[in-house]
């Protein structure tokens, strides 16, 4: 054998320690990495890596509050918080695909396609941790359901939850407005304030119009949060702290609800609308518009189809005609012209003018009575509402005057009610002019256009809700308090009601013997005048003025006949008047569109609400149907005792547990 064949030991050896020393060195720079890293992480990243490892363990939930009730001023609540069991999801509770979940869900309970669209808005705007409603108020039957087969579903729960109600329906509805689903404009207005968002973390809903919409932030609450120990696939584990919720404070309202009802139901199928005030203090007693609608469908989020009829309606029931609606207001517009020629000592009160039916101004003839009513004075001019006096005030006392002392009575101005969405409406006078129209022909003031300002038509065009204001300045000898809704707020804890201060009056400084003069001849108006049958049999003096306001232009030469004209182009009936004329409480202003002269229309209408106010007294069923119709001047049949008035079946909060024919009342106050 060749000794080549064999290495030398020694060789073989030096390898050995060589390798052993490049392990070694590999060994310890593994190690001085390890080292390394554990330094940086354990010592330099220490706080940083805490923190994270800290909210990757924990999560703050959202504890939504209670909203406030709103009630009228006796106590009634007209908007309540109903318990019902909501079918809700948690993701991070959920196990393997959503959809297929929801799919397997759909099998075993009613799910339409706009709850599935509802959940994915909400899933989007979730952290996961927080449970997502799927369907609310699930009946008996659907619960006893689920909760067998809750097994199948991980994640899914069944919770008992606060929905909001209406319990009188449409009822007021314009007054208290509704809650809806958050938007994304909404969420827009509420990302402009870290508070205000902060609270709204877990909320869903927010007012949309009324009271609910303007007293949000009383009514909201503030948001609890509960933190959350979550295992790292984002479980919650356990719950290791909770700030409670506070409930949303109640709003208590001027509105008496059974005046309301009454008013609604007198206005009955036609468009019209009414607003009552206590003169004293600008107290809104009724805010009516109708037709009305329901605010419950908002609550859970209206369908399409139905969102379509109301806004396709063309007789628009969701325009709050008493604050949004603006109207010519016709011969109810004299009271205050016959103050202005009072005041600015433009005509003494026994000057006669002589009304032949008509007043010739340039090639134009303005028309009267037919026939006409002779020598008019102040007096007489508003008894009987001669047209022919007011043209020609209208023409010696021009459009700027007209506009200038008009304006602080709240003609054209934002009254200040506690409501959004107010319009200001029209009072005219050439500035408004120059910006309304773009040429300069038509911004040019023409002399005539002056003179049907003086029987409230021309370009004159106000709310029902400035009418009334104005209406309460006048019975309230010339001291306008602006409106309110709200009284006072409700107390979540203790259930005290603090009052809302009302905003100060406005002195508009009349003359005691002009006002004198000016409520003398409305007297005249329900004595002897163009109300007088409304009135008959009264136990109470009032005062007041019918108007009669075209809906659309008649031709030079044609004569109104509303028996060849479409419905909504005869005329809107008005009334304005307050009672008892000695002492007034109540100041009231009304409007039936496209329903004909306000003596036959509207003024039974206030007749009834002051004999309510009054004398306690409800109008009976046969007369409450004539006043639909537009036959029921005089008060027919019996009228009821308003504390003999049943409410009728279906108008109670809870018909479980009070009995439907009676108004529910909640409050105790």
């Amino acid at each position: 054998m060749s000794m080549h064949s064999f290495s030398h030991p020694g060789a073989e050896s030096a390898r050995f320690r060589r390798r052993i020393a490049v392990a070694r060195a590999v060994t310890l720079i593994c190690f001085g990495l390890i080292i390394a890293r554990l330094f940086y992480l354990q010592i330099q990243e220490h706080a940083s890596l805490s923190a994270k490892a800290e909210r990757n363990s924990t999560a703050i939930v959202p504890i939504p509050p209670e909203r406030g009730l709103i009630f009228d001023r006796q106590g009634v609540v007209l908007a309540a918080n109903k318990p019902v069991f909501s079918l809700e999801i948690t993701p991070a509770k959920t196990q393997g695909d959503l959809d297929a979940l929801l799919s397997d869900l759909a099998r075993v309970v009613r799910i339409e396609a706009r709850d599935i669209s509802r959940f994915r808005t909400l899933l989007a705007e979730s952290k996961g941790l927080s449970p997502i409603p799927l369907r609310t108020m699930l009946s008996g039957e659907e619960i006893a359901i689920v909760s067998a087969q809750r097994f199948r579903f991980p994640g899914v729960e069944i919770n008992a939850r606060s929905l909001r109600t209406y319990p009188f329906g449409q009822l007021a509805s314009h007054a208290l407005g509704y809650i809806g689903r958050i938007n994304d404009a909404d969420r827009r207005a509420l990302e402009d304030s870290e508070p205000t968002r902060q609270n709204y973390l877990g909320s869903d809903h927010i007012g949309k119009l009324g009271i609910e919409q303007r007293y949000e932030t009383q009514l909201h609450g503030t948001t609890g949060f509960e933190r959350m120990e979550t295992a790292a696939s984002g479980q919650a584990m356990r719950s290791l702290s909770v700030q409670a919720a506070r409930a949303g404070q109640g709003v208590q309202l001027a509105l008496d609800l059974q005046l309301q009802r009454l008013i609604e139901l007198l206005l009955g199928n036609r468009r019209g609308a009414a607003v009552v005030l206590d003169p004293r203090n600008g107290d809104v007693l009724s805010f009516v518009s109708t037709p009305t609608f329901d605010p419950n469908i908002f609550v859970t989020g209206v369908d399409r189809d139905t969102w379509k009829t109301l806004n396709e309606s063309t007789d628009r029931p969701l325009l709050n005609r008493a604050f949004r609606g603006t109207y010519p207001p016709g011969s109810t517009y004299k009271p205050f012209m016959a103050m202005a020629s009072l005041e600015l000592g433009k005509r003494a009160p026994g000057v006669l003018i002589n009304d032949p039916g008509y007043w010739d101004f340039g090639n134009h003839r303005f028309r009267s009575h037919e026939g006409g009513l002779g020598p008019m004075n102040l007096f007489t001019s508003l008894v009987y509402s001669s047209n022919v006096y007011y043209y020609t005030l209208a023409n010696e006392m021009g459009v700027e005057t007209i506009h200038d002392f008009m304006s602080p009575f709240g003609f054209g101005q934002l009254t200040g009610i506690d409501l959004d969405g107010e319009v200001r409406g029209v009072l005219p006078n050439q500035a408004w002019k120059r910006k309304a129209y773009r040429t300069a022909a038509q911004q040019k003031w023409q002399a005539g256009e002056t003179i049907s300002l003086g029987i409230g038509q021309g370009y004159n065009n106000f709310t029902i809700l400035q009418l009334a204001t104005a209406t309460a300045a006048l019975a309230n000898n010339g001291l306008l308090h602006p409106p309110r809704m709200a009284t006072g707020l409700e107390d979540p804890d203790t259930h005290a009601i603090h009052p809302i201060a009302p905003p100060a009056p406005r002195d508009l400084k009349l003359r005691p013997e002009n006002l004198a003069l000016v409520r003398d001849a409305l007297i005249g108006v329900t004595v002897q005048g163009t109300a007088r049958k409304a009135f008959l049999g009264a136990k109470y003096v009032s005062a007041g003025k019918t108007g009669t306001a075209q809906a659309v232009t008649i031709k030079q030469g044609h004569r109104y006949n509303a028996a060849k004209m479409q419905e909504q182009e005869r005329d809107h009936g008005l009334y304005m008047g307050f009672a008892p004329a000695g002492a007034p409480r109540v100041a009231v202003a009304v409007i039936v569109e496209n329903a004909g002269g306000g003596g036959q229309v509207s003024a039974p209408i206030a007749r009834r609400i002051f004999d309510y106010l009054l004398e306690g007294e409800y109008p009976s069923e046969e007369d409450i149907e004539a006043v639909q119709q537009g036959i029921g001047t005089t008060p027919r049949g019996k009228p009821v005792r308003l504390e003999d008035v049943r409410w009728p079946e279906g108008m109670a909060l809870d018909p479980d547990d009070a009995p439907a024919s009676e108004p529910v009342s909640a409050r105790g106050h």
